[in-house]
């Protein structure tokens, strides 16, 4: 019985001696391993530093040269910054805000995907031309009218303001209708000859084809929200409707110094839900 357990197939032994081989050529290549552990710890050092300096006192992240093990551990830059931030309303806001703009992006960034895919209408071409040049617009370029925009409608100072600019982007609507119009046309006509309308082809048949799409512009999107400053330190106009970075930014910042432990143990909790959804 145990020399029919050891026995293998001429296939599988094939198999072995392939993958040995595949082992040893890339080993005996160590030109490739070089560049590629360079690219790795440049990418991978900011957050080793981060995450070391939010355990050092503030004399260790100020010393010169400077040193990535700290001497004193400590958890005091994170008992600190729960102490003075009032963290649970910022957190809510954060998750507020940047799932409500990825589910708005999910949605309409996908339907004017598909319509401009799919869909034959007047001014077709003109409304993807239209969507083509507000991508290349910078963000910058109006952000002054938008907050005008944003103001005039006496949304300053509330969540909905944080929201309702970002609920479509042009790069969702151009990521959506690249992607949808890769999708046969066939599949559309026959929902069609079966009676479905509209609607319900781009929730049953439109919406789970292009899944892989979605989880990109998802991650894209949620990202961006998580992370965005500039926009709710403007617009948030006390501190009840503050995000996490703006929070972060304002508690850190003295008035004669900035108190880096504070602020990289906060950018260690601003990341970990990040990190969680990619």
């Amino acid at each position: 019985m145990s020399t029919l357990s050891t026995l293998r197939t001429p296939q599988q032994g094939t198999n072995r001696a392939l993958r040995r081989r595949r082992i040893r050529q890339n080993w005996g290549q160590p030109w490739l391993y070089i560049p590629l552990a360079g690219a790795l710890l440049l990418m991978v050092a900011p957050f080793l530093w981060m995450l070391s300096g939010s355990f050092k006192p503030e004399a260790d992240i100020r010393r010169v040269p400077p040193v990535l093990i700290p001497t004193v551990p400590t958890t005091a830059n994170y008992g600190e910054l729960f102490s003075t931030l009032d963290f649970t309303s910022m957190f809510a806001n954060s998750v507020i805000v940047a799932l409500a703009v990825t589910t708005g992006n999910l949605i309409f960034c996908s339907m004017l995907g598909y319509a401009l895919a799919k869909l034959e209408f007047r001014g077709q071409r003109a409304v993807f031309l239209l969507v083509m040049g507000t991508l290349m617009i910078p963000g910058l370029v109006t952000f002054v009218p938008l907050y005008v925009l944003v103001a005039n409608m006496q949304l300053t100072g509330s969540l909905l303001g944080l929201i309702l600019p970002f609920l479509a982007t042009p790069f969702g609507v151009f990521l959506m209708r690249q992607f949808i119009s890769t999708l046969p046309d066939e599949l559309i006509d026959a929902a069609r000859v079966d009676g479905c309308r509209e609607l319900a082809i781009f929730a049953k048949i439109i919406l789970p084809l292009t899944k892989p799409a979605l989880a990109t512009l998802g991650i894209i999107t949620f990202l961006g929200s998580w992370n965005n400053f500039l926009w709710p330190l403007v617009v948030a106009q006390n501190e009840s409707q503050y995000t996490l970075p703006v929070g972060l930014a304002l508690a850190s910042s003295g008035q004669t110094f900035t108190r880096f432990g504070i602020l990289l143990a906060g950018a260690m909790v601003v990341l970990l839900p990040v990190m969680i959804v990619f």
